[in-house]
């Protein structure tokens, strides 16, 4: 069983954040761990409240983790402030983690701000150059390039600025366009583009948590970056289609349709 740590806020309503990361690898068949940068009071509806961790804290729960444990792949999510993307970084140069995903978390789906304009330096200057794979959706690509990313040549000349940060594979995901559901990835060199139809579901909380955690836990079980990537966007496509109807705002993805999928292919999970 492959160990993955989630580094990424509390989502109190269960549906992004760790919360999220740590269903979609244990149905994965991962061992999940975490080291918490953030709480959050939030809900469908929202985000009311966001307490970052003290720093010298998040370096203590990963050097709990990483020295004990050990990890077979990471991913990160919401950072908040510079200071903890810096600590965070200088953990993961302390405890080199392969198949590292960056998911560059900045704008809640309610629009409530994750990540401090300061942050967002930091994120570009010391974490995607240790990133294997960065998972920007395309108002985050838009952010990191310095140009509107609003159809598919803006995601792939965005793909390409990115990689000049340092991560060796880049996918900008295309959730915001209009139509099919369409994500690009860039390697430096070639470009892939992986497509699903458009599902009509508002319970989509939590969909870029869960992606980036479902990439992670695969990366680690051995998958390429395009197998990875392709069986991620399986998952969360089965996740939004079986959206759970809480709340009254954006519901959360259904994790657990993952293993219904696999219980009816006989467990099998991608036939």
């Amino acid at each position: 069983m492959k160990r993955i740590l989630t580094i990424a806020g509390s989502d109190s309503g269960g549906g992004a954040g760790i919360q999220a990361d740590l269903k979609t690898i244990t149905v994965l068949g991962g061992y999940g761990m975490s080291a918490v940068t953030a709480l959050t009071a939030q809900n469908t509806l929202g985000v009311q409240g966001v307490h970052p961790v003290p720093v010298e804290f998040i370096r203590k729960q990963m050097t709990s983790v990483l020295s004990d444990y050990g990890a077979d792949g990471a991913k990160t999510g919401m950072l908040a402030t510079p200071e903890i993307v810096v600590g965070v970084a200088e953990q993961l140069k302390k405890y080199p983690i392969a198949g590292l995903v960056v998911d560059p978390v900045m704008v809640a789906k309610g629009g409530d701000v994750l990540l401090s304009r300061e942050a967002r330096v930091s994120v570009k200057e010391v974490l995607l150059p240790l990133a294997h794979v960065v998972t920007p959706n395309l108002p985050e690509a838009s952010d990191l390039c310095g140009f509107p990313v609003e159809d598919l040549k803006a995601m792939e000349a965005a793909a390409r600025e990115i990689h000049r940060f340092g991560a060796p594979y880049v996918l900008v995901k295309g959730g915001h366009l209009k139509g099919d559901a369409v994500d690009l990835l860039f390697d430096g060199k070639d470009v892939q583009i992986f497509t699903s139809p458009r599902l009509r579901n508002r319970n989509t909380h939590g969909t870029g948590c869960t992606f980036s955690a479902a990439l992670a836990t695969l990366l680690a079980q051995g998958c390429t970056v395009p197998e990875a990537v392709g069986k991620a966007k399986e998952f969360i496509t089965r996740a939004i289609a079986l959206g759970l109807d809480f709340g009254a705002g954006h519901g959360p993805t259904n994790h657990y349709a993952h293993v219904l999928h696999c219980i009816g292919k006989g467990n099998d999970p991608w036939r």
